[in-house]
This record gives C-alpha cells, structure tokens and sequence, in this order.
C-alpha cells in the first residue's frame, strides 16, 4: 500500500510534506513524492491520509499493565514517602492481591488504550506473587490478539520470601526461551531492586539472561530511598553497586533513575547503560524529576514509558517536555523533536529493538495516522511542537503494526472495547474489595 499523509514526520528532525510511504510485507519499502510510487506501483492500495501526519508509532519502553487496575483506588494507608508508597500502600494493596483474572483483564484494557493512543511496542514488567506462573503468558495471548508487539518480563525479588524468588526466575526463563522466534511476542529479564533483591540473586538473573542473549532490567532510584539503602548495606552508590556486580552494561535497562549522583550519570554513561523515563509517574508517587536534559546530554539511550499510570504517549511527552525546562528553569531545554525521539525510536534503542521508531525504507512499518486539524498554521519547522504539545491519544486516526492495520478510524480492530471495559471494571473492583 501507499499512504499519502499530509506530512511525513519521519524522526524527530526529520520532517517533509508532500511524501508518501509504501508499505509492503511488513517493511517501509520507499519514502517519495506520491506521484513516483503511484507511478511505480500502479497496482498498490492507496491510502488517503489527508489532514494527517505519519509518525512512527510510540513505544512504550516501560509500562506495568496491571496498573490499570489501581486508578482511582482508595488509599487504606496514605503514603507518606516513596518508601511508605511501597511498604504501606503498593505492595499490601495491589501487587500482593493481583490474580490472572486481573491481569488478563487489565492487558487486554491497556492494549486497547496503547493501539487507539498510537502506541505499537511496550515493554511489561509484571509483579504478583499470587499470579505465578504463567501469568506472562496470559498477558501474551491478550497482546497477541490485540496484534501488538510486547516484551514481558516477570519483576523478579526476594521480598517474598525465596520459594516466590525461584517462581519468579523461572517465569522470566521459561517465557525467554519459548519466544525465542516470535514475531511480535518476546521476553526479557527483570528483577526489582538492590534493596529487595540480593547481591548474588541479581548476578545469577543477569548470567541467566546472557545465556539467552537477552537484556535485563530493574528499578533504579525511583526516589531517595534505594540510593540511601545502598550506600548504608553496600558503601557504595546503586549503580556504582551495579558496577561491581558486572551488571552495568550495555545489555542493562535500568528504570526511573530519578535521583542520581553524578557519578552514578557517568556510570550510565560510561556503561552503555539504558535508561527508561516515567516522568509523570514519578510525580505521582513523589520520587522527583529525573535529570534526564542530562543523560541525553552524555549519550545515554533514553525511552519513554508511562508506568501504567498514564497510558496515552502524548501525555508523557507533554510531562517530559515541561518537566525538564521547569526543573533546569531553561525553555530550551529538551525540545519537542528530542521528545518525540525518545517516543518512538529512542524507546526502540532503549529495549534492544533494531529498525524500528522511524519511518526509512527497510524499517519496519509501525506507523501511525494523527489527525492535524490545528487551529494554527503548520509547516516543518513547528509540527513536532504542534503534536508534542496539542495532540492527544483521541486524535490519532489509524495505527498499523508490522503493516497490519490495528486502530482504522479510532476503531481498535483487534479487542472488544467495551467488553475490555466492562471486564477490567469488575475486576478492578474485585481488587478493591468491592
């Protein structure tokens, strides 16, 4: 086929109007002007796009799908810190509660939330002792159905106790090795933190994940408290820590990584270490603003995740853009087309995923269709601005993944809506209580 948009925002900085794109096999086989590929390939579907820009579609490098489930919950023990937000609140009132059923459901919702927002790939860390094993697999045949390309990694820890530690290892492994060859489905290696999880627990996570030529990835200083707890258990930075143990490297994703010190941002950097950012989660749950204008500044390969919190990637843009210029008080810190950079094949770079997160010949055809009815003139130098900061999830018309159309006119192909609806509504409430 041959999609012929209004405008082409093939990267961050790459911008052109009158270009079209054809799709063929799965693959971004030609980007030119309309009039030669229709010329070309006279026999081709064509695509009306007008009124839209193409973008790649958004990866999710960061996501809990289960998340879902605790909007709007009612708190038992409020919070008083990140520390609290876990002891007294997450753990005891989410995590520790989730079944199958839940997760099922709460998947296939997040799923349909993702594709109608634009988002085509999304790395999912799990955690629910209750739910093992094979709650990955659940998670798989709902994402699988919604035609979605999902990582899925099982959050690994020895919070509860060591026969849930072993249980959780092997969820990783067994899902690694039974989707070694699948298209669209793959696992990765996940465990929490350095306070939950042991020196020696960590070290044979990642050994097991080298094995599989696989990456890894955890939590990292989502707010004062592991930093803290490391420097007191370990004498030493977290990620300094990471160093030592040999797992600080470039098959490493490290989360959050919210409050840093300067040295633990040169060990990222000079690790090849990933970084995932969540910026509107970590105001949720008080963890601070991650110096991201900073890390992007040293090399560092940065995605975009929303937490499971916030699930339209637009809203995280937003989040990143105004979060940095506030927190460095400079407007021109992180543009809107390094934003959108990290939206789509920053994310891509940050879980390993190679021609993927822009739109060039031999990439693969994930895509996405965004509505440009702005009440304001357009052209190639303000359209990143415009998407970055007045679109939403509602305007984004089409979304294609691997070159099969999952969202057709704000229609997700692939799921019931309002089924999903209705069925992470009762199981939402089921955790609740109610």
């Amino acid at each position: 086929m041959i999609i012929q948009p209004d405008w082409l925002v093939a990267s961050g900085e790459e911008v052109s109007a009158n270009t079209a794109v054809r799709v063929h096999d799965g693959v971004i086989t030609h980007v030119a002007p309309p009039g030669e590929l229709v010329a070309q390939f006279p026999d081709d579907e064509i695509v009306d796009a007008s009124g839209c820009a193409l973008l790649p579609g958004f990866v999710n490098s960061h996501v809990h799908l289960y998340g879902t489930l605790a909007h709007g919950i009612v708190i038992e023990s409020p919070p008083t810190g990140f520390e609290s937000f876990l002891d007294d609140y997450w753990w005891p009132q989410v995590e520790d509660r989730l079944d199958q059923e839940m997760i099922g459901a709460a998947t296939e919702w997040v799923c349909a939330e993702m594709l109608r927002s634009g988002t085509t790939t999304f790395f999912d860390i799990c955690e629910a002792p209750g739910a093992l094993s094979g709650v990955l697999d659940v998670e798989a045949d709902h994402a699988s159905r919604a035609g979605m390309r999902g990582i899925f990694s099982f959050e690994a820890t020895e919070r509860s106790g060591q026969e849930i530690a072993e249980r959780s290892l092997r969820e990783n492994l067994d899902f690694i090795d039974a989707h070694q060859d699948d298209a669209l489905i793959s696992g990765a290696m996940s465990w929490h933190t350095v306070f939950t999880c042991s020196p020696q627990f960590i070290e044979r996570a990642a050994d097991e994940a080298r094995v599989r030529s696989t990456w890894y990835h955890a939590h990292c200083n989502e707010g004062t408290h592991e930093g803290n707890w490391a420097r007191e258990n370990h004498g030493m930075d977290t990620m300094a820590f990471y160093r030592e143990l040999g797992v600080a490297d470039r098959s490493f994703l490290a989360s959050q990584c919210v409050q840093m010190t300067d040295s633990e941002l040169a060990i990222i950097a000079d690790t090849g270490t990933r970084v995932s950012h969540m910026p509107l989660s970590n105001c949720e749950v008080g963890g601070g603003i991650a110096p991201i204008a900073e890390l992007l500044a040293k090399g560092v390969t940065v995605g975009l995740g929303t937490d499971g919190y916030v699930n339209d990637m637009y809203e995280v843009m937003r989040g990143a853009f105004w979060l940095q210029k506030a927190r460095l008080r400079d407007p021109s810190t992180l543009p809107a087309h390094s934003v959108l950079h990290m939206a789509t094949e920053g994310g891509a770079q940050a879980l390993g995923l190679d021609y993927l997160g822009r739109i060039e010949p031999g990439w693969t055809a994930d895509l996405q269709l965004v509505n440009c009815d702005f009440p304001t003139p357009i052209d190639a130098s303000t359209i990143c601005d415009q998407l970055v900061l007045w679109r939403s999830g509602h305007h984004v018309r089409d979304v294609m993944v691997a070159g099969e159309w999952r969202v057709r006119n704000g229609e997700v192909l692939g799921v019931d809506v309002d089924r999903a609806r209705r069925r992470v509504v009762e199981e939402a409430s089921r955790l609740w209580g109610r």
